[in-house]
């Protein structure tokens, strides 16, 4: 909780979401936890917003407390006979056709999803939740839908934020997270576990760092992965969306994390090996990895791990006094061959200013002295992260990004800023819950850029986003590579109603694709971003990936209705270009 204001309180929502709502199912995480924005935060969206106090007296958009019960006409349609099939696959309790079972994983955690929920808007539903166990189940699953021409959807942590898990087509959802969530192996000689595709990232991360007892091994692991829905996404989700962790630039992509896979497809099983790396043709591994569950049911999954080291965590933090010495510095650091930090965090200037306030640094002697160096608000640029690995390696590490920084004009703020974003880093998707209350929405998108084209996509996309009044708009670098880097976008406007902010959204999407950005760089692409994919990657490589999908679910059963631009009409493509 913030420290209590000195002004007017907002009527923050604080309770407990209640069972069976529909606020439970929309509502991020923890259904006791919250977080509202601290008192300069909220004098800022005043300002922004052309907003008063009397606009937060009271509550403008639906809370969402009311049980969820679905119209007659939204009953499942299953017969009895085929719920009888389902049951003797998985077991009675495993098979649900309750109204809040299947509701609860119809949607992902975009704002597209949270505003129609809150509108009592249910354009999706499986006919029915099934819960596997096992890889064999999985298999008999596949062949059920096949039989009986049902579509099949797949729901690992719920934290999508592209329609991926969305059944538009009805059908059956498999929901990963009770059952299929064990540890099949783990291997110290080659560092690498097995574990089923529902495996959620705390759980994870329990049984590495717990390896010693557990497995009788001889220390802690990571796995290093922890995006930013760290504590509601499945293995699985990370896996078929090619996610990222905020570690990233150290351990890498999950990608580049991934050993070995199975899967079960409508024609049969497809597992890959484990070796670190191989000739033999191209790779099985990456050409599954993306495909969202257009290609089949992920069920097992082996990924490296690593040495658990927290005590060389060495954190660092850098206030630049404009956006291009923050830019140069950050590509001289990744191009300098000395190692990578973990965390690589670079704010511009809008969002700078906005952390400044959420750290409380605005107003304070630190903020003085900042502007006595030349650090002038809606300039400066901060920058943040730390180091992971062997601590002689985390040293340099340190010690070289220090040199470029200062080389760079930038000024050292320690390692305290770099704290504080660590401590909350998967807190703070509470705060959209608690301002979307009062109408004021939160979302994010996400591109990949090259550094030579980082300043003109920058400036082009803030450009569009505030273009529509009153808008916050906030970039940070993360993810970074020798050749380029992502740039992430987080935008807080007001909006009331969801056809509103999809016109919004759209045109960012249309802003980044335009810049000549890659559309997206680990969210994935889903039904949300499909009609922009094509433009993005081309006629003949969209083709490609058809024809692999056409091979492997000839009846197009898997995760349909758009998914990766598959099964998607002429109509709805946006920015289509020529074959390359």
């Amino acid at each position: 909780m913030s420290k209590p204001y000195k002004g007017f309180e907002p009527k923050w929502f604080t309770e407990k979401a209640p069972e069976k709502s529909f606020r439970s199912i929309f509502k991020w995480g923890d259904p006791e936890a919250f977080k509202v924005p601290k008192e300069s935060l909220y004098r800022m969206m005043k300002e922004k917003f052309e907003m008063t106090d009397e606009d937060f007296s009271d509550y403008r958009s639906n809370l969402g407390l009311d049980t969820v019960k679905l119209p007659q006409a939204m009953k499942s349609r299953l017969t009895p006979v085929q719920l009888n099939k389902l049951k003797d696959i998985v077991g009675k309790s495993n098979v649900s056709i309750d109204d809040y079972d299947r509701l609860s994983v119809a949607y992902g955690k975009t704002m597209w999803d949270l505003m129609r929920l809150r509108e009592n808007r249910i354009d999706s539903l499986p006919e029915a939740v099934v819960y596997p166990c096992d890889t064999t189940q999985v298999r008999k699953l596949v062949d059920f839908c096949y039989e009986e021409n049902l579509p099949l959807y797949v729901y690992g942590g719920g934290s999508s934020v592209t329609r991926g898990v969305e059944p538009v087509l009805g059908g059956i959802s498999l929901d990963m997270r009770r059952n299929f969530n064990k540890v099949l192996s783990f291997n110290e000689t080659n560092h690498t576990i097995t574990v089923q595709a529902g495996m959620s990232g705390p759980d994870l991360e329990k049984h590495l760092r717990n390896a010693e007892k557990e497995f009788g091994a001889h220390a802690a692991y990571t796995c290093g992965h922890f995006p930013q829905s760290f504590e509601y996404s499945s293995v699985g989700g990370w896996v078929v969306t090619r996610g990222a962790g905020q570690n990233s630039t150290y351990y890498g992509k999950i990608e580049d994390l991934v050993l070995g896979q199975k899967y079960e497809t409508p024609i049969g099983e497809f597992v890959s090996d484990s070796y670190a790396r191989k000739a033999t043709g191209p790779s099985i591994d990456q050409m599954f990895m993306g495909g969202e569950g257009t290609f089949g049911v992920l069920c097992e999954v082996t990924l490296k791990f690593f040495f658990y080291r927290p005590e060389n965590h060495i954190h660092f933090s850098y206030m630049f006094p404009s956006w291009e010495d923050a830019r140069n510095a950050a590509r001289e650091i990744m191009q300098a061959e000395f190692g990578y930090p973990s965390v690589f965090r670079l704010s511009d200037p809008e969002e700078t200013d906005v952390m400044m306030k959420l750290y409380g640094i605005e107003d304070t002697f630190l903020d003085s002295l900042l502007k006595l160096k030349g650090m002038k608000s809606m300039e400066r640029c901060l920058f943040l992260g730390f180091t992971d690995g062997e601590r002689g390696f985390c040293r340099n590490v340190r010690r070289k990004v220090g040199q470029i920084c200062r080389r760079h004009k930038a000024m050292s703020l320690t390692g305290i800023p770099a704290k504080a974003w660590e401590k909350g880093r998967f807190s703070d998707p509470y705060l959209r819950d608690s301002m979307e209350d009062f109408a004021v929405v939160t979302d994010t998108l996400e591109c990949t850029v090259n550094w030579d084209n980082m300043s003109s996509v920058h400036e082009s996309v803030r450009k569009f986003c505030k273009s529509r009044p009153n808008t916050i708009c906030m970039t940070h670098m993360s993810h970074a590579y020798p050749q380029g880097a992502n740039l992430y976008w987080i935008f807080i406007t007001r909006s009331d109603s969801f056809e509103d902010f999809r016109q919004y959204h759209q045109g960012i999407l249309d802003a980044i694709q335009a810049s000549g950005a890659a559309i997206s760089h680990h969210h994935g692409i889903g039904k949300l971003f499909a009609p922009w994919l094509e433009g993005c990657i081309g006629t003949n490589q969209l083709n490609l990936i058809r024809t692999m999908r056409d091979y492997l679910d000839p009846r197009h059963l898997m995760n349909p209705g758009g998914t990766i631009g598959l099964d998607l009409d002429e109509k709805d493509k946006r920015f289509k270009r020529p074959k390359w």
